[in-house]
């Protein structure tokens, strides 16, 4: 079986990535990305918008692995998108890859939104 080359997009630099924080980009169909830096430096892409209302992920408080939404207060993991229990639902995630201190996402996911 062969393995099929992924194509990838630069998005930003990691320094103009905040530690614990987001930038949003634009770029995929389905609407904008919030790409998250934890504070262990491990860099996740996102949907910015809730599963549960909407709200705007890149603005809500970054702790581990999670983001807490700042409408309503759901926990989303940041690298499945996924609420955590009691709460359901998911928010598109992204392959992400960074190369010394590049950020890319995957080409194939922006033009599949």
């Amino acid at each position: 079986m062969s393995q099929i080359e992924t194509a990838w997009v630069f998005v930003m630099s990691k320094d103009d990535l905040p530690s614990a924080g987001a930038r949003v980009i634009t770029g995929g169909k389905a609407g904008p990305i919030a790409l998250f830096r934890t504070e262990d430096d491990e860099v996740f892409a996102v949907l910015d918008k809730c599963p549960h209302k909407g709200g705007p992920l890149s603005q809500g408080l970054v702790h581990g692995h999670l983001v807490t939404c700042p409408l309503h207060a759901w926990n989303i993991e940041l690298k499945t998108g996924c609420a955590i229990a009691p709460d359901k639902g998911c928010a598109r995630s992204y392959l992400v890859k960074c190369e010394a201190n590049d950020i890319f996402l995957s080409a194939s996911e922006l033009a599949s939104d």
